[in-house]
């Protein structure tokens, strides 16, 4: 990939760019614009308060200022200086990001502006800008019903630009979604503790033993994406409905009352249904619908943490 230049965050030269189809460049630079005015100090702040490093490790020792807590004195410099010194410590604050993407064909559905993989690349491209911002390193996973394509944690605004190209562009070879192969694949190649976002749809979702074990060795964080004509149709006759990942195609009358009735039905127990998964699996859970900002659960989440 090429180096990108420092304020464009577009590669360097031209080769760089003919190599990406035109309508993806225009995407990702749509998608660079608003993410880089979204990230702002105060989502960087939030972010860090939320994620810590791996621990603290000694800096320095030096002599103490008020405000200094009385519980770092050095007791031992403090007895030969004949003058009190403290011990200062910083956080060892370099993290690894993997980002777990569903590119299902269930995400190549949505009824406004966005279709619910493009919300997605958009939250991957959020989550990496700050995570970049802090120091750490983003990687990328995608999946359908099997782990499609790997990207390894590399820090850099080049790698951010590589990983929202891939999201926008990957066109996966299978429809169906398997999560817990791709928590099996995540298992082998992380080998120290990461924070973890899980971006999909999670229909149909049914893996809770393997995100319980994913959850003891990682921070995990699942992201569900919902469109709105996921629980509620709008009244304009018959219309066929196309399950996107079995190709299965039904009529449905959504003029009629009762059929309505059930079809939201269907989308409120599989609402609860994951809530519930994501309870009882120990994770924590952002729920974002396409036609809401994702900005907002995104920075409440960070905060409640």
């Amino acid at each position: 990939m090429k180096q990108l230049n420092e304020n464009e965050g577009a590669p360097a030269d031209g080769a760089g760019l003919r190599a990406i189809d035109p309508e993806i460049f225009a995407r990702i630079k749509a998608i660079q614009v608003r993410t880089s005015r979204l990230v702002s100090s105060q989502l960087a702040g939030d972010y860090e308060s939320a994620f810590k490093g791996r621990g603290m490790e000694f800096e320095e020792v030096r002599e103490y200022r008020e405000g200094d807590d009385v519980r770092n004195i050095d007791w031992n410099v403090t007895a030969r200086m004949s003058a009190p010194f403290v011990k200062v410590h910083k956080e060892e604050r370099e993290l690894t990001v993997m980002l777990v993407v569903d590119l299902s064909s269930s995400g190549a559905f949505g009824s406004v502006a966005k279709l619910k993989n493009e919300v997605a690349a958009e939250i991957a491209a959020i989550l990496s800008y700050v995570a970049i911002r802090s120091n750490d390193r983003v990687g990328l996973i995608v999946y359908s019903e099997k782990v499609e394509h790997y990207i390894p944690p590399k820090k850099g605004r080049a790698h951010v630009w590589r990983v929202i190209r891939e999201i926008l562009s990957f066109k996966p070879e299978h429809q169906r979604t398997n999560l817990s192969t791709a928590l099996e694949f995540a298992g082998k190649v992380l080998q120290r503790r990461a924070v973890m976002f899980l971006i999909s749809d999670f229909l149909g979702a049914d893996c809770q033993e393997q995100l319980r074990v994913t959850a003891k060795r990682h921070d995990l964080t699942a992201i569900s994406i919902r469109d709105p004509r996921e629980i509620e149709l709008p009244r304009v006759g018959i219309i066929e409905l196309e399950d996107a990942e079995t190709g299965e195609t039904i009529l449905v009358d959504t003029n009629d009352r009762e059929m309505s009735r059930q079809f939201t039905a269907l989308g409120v127990a599989e609402e609860r249904a994951q809530s519930t998964l994501f309870q009882t699996s120990g994770i924590g859970r952002i729920h974002i619908e396409t036609h809401h900002s994702y900005v907002d659960p995104i920075v409440q989440f960070f905060r409640n943490r």
